[in-house]
């Protein structure tokens, strides 16, 4: 870490949420006061470039530390939150996504706690796969009826997972997952009815293709014991989809895990099956695997209204790099996590900004022309870090595992097992000053609430920006729209602005999913992406878009019905209205008086 925070000459262009998110959450202080967004990106360039001696010790690294400070500092690309917090600092992980493996002992159960605390106080999320865990009521030792089951177990995670805060500054994020032939599956589907239950865990239900096969035919499957194998009961498969459909519309848990998909990706299948997801659901690996993502800014990939795939082309290549550095400079939370990690040095490249680089391009979101740049822009990030990862792999060797993959098997030298992974880019996308992942804009003015409760006002700058030149921004047109999202509807809007900015709840579900399977086929690992409903959705809605993602091929499906919960992170509120008439007090000049 820089003990003296010393003095950078290049300033970074951030928002004034952007900046609100950094002081709260990431810039180091001591006694010589903060870091500035500028010393965090130094600090944080400096550590990686430096695992580059490892492979050659008369590597240049000031030169390669600029490279990475440039790739930060120009916000064309981010790591994930846990290198942003940790590198340079000797301390706490710089991993964001880790699966630990729950086996069925009392001793091994524990030891999952321990290491769930560990890895949160660290900064990182966890995935769990809790299909091994005997039912409920079975025979623990010697005691008959005394096995609390899976949901009970994920009632002890979360307590745990709570207890510390990532980092010392926030919550952990969790996903848990129970086969849907576990005999506690009807439990589990319902475990989060409370809204207050279970808050910092996602759930969903591994799904395999013959479960959604007799769904479609109305036949029953088979309930199975982990413990002893035996087949304890039979259910409809579709009562217990609907029964998963009418949760899902209920509080937006459980989603679907399309197990066998996933595992038709898996690069180590001789290492074991793919079976718990991490986080937001975007990355599945082996227990006690871990994996580094950062996400590139698509708008920064604009040129002359068109994209810039040589600049694109540049900024993977030194993305990859970057993160194959970071697996290097890691520390670990455990022995056993950095052996599996390192075995297949998995790494998540993705994108955010999407939706805004759609809106200055003219394209709306739920189009033809959309699917066809999330494909062509995605098909080229992948191929691209393949590229540098064979590249890599002549230069420092092949990950150790290689000799087990498909690309072993294959003679095609590789560094990392996967290379590429979409993720939800939460805080980063705030940093970024763009809009999430592959998400669509929310809506053009709305209210984040993050940071412990505070909210932030978020106005898209593109349509500020369109706004201004074309003579409707107003006080009171931003006042509507923090209220009711309702931009279609806004006459004074120009026709064509209201085609090209379509918000999340105007693009219908198909078109969500549709986007998310665009990606989806040009990912090594999953995609992380919500498809939202308008409180109006119908259960029979929920279940259409449940079948269309397995039949789309996509990895793992989540869904949000506009209300469902109490607090949403994304909201339009009157809470909005104060925030707009604290800035317009402030400022008398935002809109030329207006």
């Amino acid at each position: 870490m820089l003990d003296v925070f010393e003095p950078q000459t290049v300033k970074v262009q951030l928002t004034p949420n952007a900046l609100r998110v950094l002081e709260k959450r990431y810039l180091k202080r001591s006694s010589h006061g903060i870091e500035t967004p500028e010393q965090l990106f130094r600090r944080v360039a400096r550590a990686a470039a430096r695992a580059e001696l490892l492979y050659d010790e008369n590597t240049d690294t000031k030169a390669i530390e600029e490279d990475f400070f440039d790739l930060m500092a120009s916000l064309s690309f981010l790591p994930n939150s846990p290198t942003l917090l940790n590198a340079g600092t000797f301390s706490g992980t710089l991993s964001s996504c880790f699966v630990l493996p729950v086996p069925d002992s009392v001793e091994d159960t524990f030891d999952a706690v321990k290491n769930t605390a560990v890895i949160h106080k660290n900064g990182g999320g966890l995935g769990f796969d809790l299909s091994g865990i005997r039912p409920k009521g079975s025979m623990a030792g010697n005691h008959a009826d005394a096995a609390g089951g899976p949901v009970a177990l994920v009632h002890v995670l979360s307590a745990a997972a709570d207890y510390i805060r990532q980092g010392g500054i926030r919550r952990g994020c969790n996903s848990v997952v129970l086969s849907v032939d576990h005999p506690d599956i009807l439990d589990f589907i319902t475990a989060k009815s409370d809204p207050n239950s279970l808050t910092n865990f996602y759930n969903s239900v591994s799904v395999t293709d013959d479960f959604m096969k007799r769904v479609k035919e109305n036949s029953a499957y088979p309930l199975v014991d982990p413990r002893t194998g035996d087949v304890v009961r039979s259910l409809p498969a579709r009562e217990v989809f609907y029964r998963i459909v009418d949760q899902a519309w209920r509080t937006g848990d459980p989603g679907l895990v399309f197990t066998d998909r996933i595992n038709r990706d898996n690069p180590t299948p001789s290492l074991g099956k793919l079976s718990a997801i991490t986080g937001c659901g975007e990355q599945a690996l082996l227990p006690y695997e871990s994996t580094n993502l950062g996400s590139i800014n698509l708008v920064k990939m604009l040129s002359g209204g068109e994209i810039d795939f040589e600049k694109l082309k540049k900024v993977v290549r030194l993305a990859v790099r970057f993160l194959d550095d970071v697996i290097d400079i890691n520390k670990f939370p455990t022995e056993e996590i950095e052996a599996a990690t390192k075995r297949t040095r998995k790494i998540g490249l993705g994108v955010m900004g999407f939706a805004d680089m759609l809106l200055r391009l003219g394209i709306p979101y739920n189009s033809t022309k959309a699917i066809a740049v999330a494909e062509s822009v995605m098909e080229f990030v992948t191929s691209t870090a393949h590229e540098v990862s064979q590249d890599l792999a002549r230069k420092r060797g092949v990950f150790p595992a290689w000799g087990q993959s498909i690309y072993g098997q294959r003679n095609i030298p590789m560094r990392n097992a996967c290379c590429t992974t979409i993720a939800p880019t939460g805080t980063l996308s705030i940093i970024a000053g763009v809009s999430s992942g592959i998400e669509p804009i929310f809506a053009a003015v709305f209210v984040r609430n993050i940071l412990d409760g505070e909210n932030l006002l978020e106005i898209n700058p593109y349509f500020e920006e369109v706004a201004r030149e074309r003579g409707f921004f107003t006080r009171k047109l931003l006042e509507e729209l923090v209220t009711s999202n309702h931009l279609h509807e806004r006459k004074e809007i120009p026709e064509d602005v209201r085609e090209v900015f379509v918000t999340a709840h105007r693009v219908s579900p198909d078109w969500h999913v549709r986007i998310q399977a665009a990606f989806q086929r040009h990912t090594d690992s999953a995609v992380s992406k919500t498809v939202n409903f308008p409180k109006s959705a119908t259960r029979d809605d929920i279940a259409k878009v449940f079948t269309m993602a397995c039949e789309q091929g996509l990895k793992g499906i989540t869904v949000y019905r506009d209300r469902s919960r109490e607090l949403q992170p994304l909201c339009t509120s009157e809470i909005g209205m104060r925030l707009i008439k604290h800035i317009f007090e402030m400022n008398n000049q935002y809109v030329g008086g207006k």
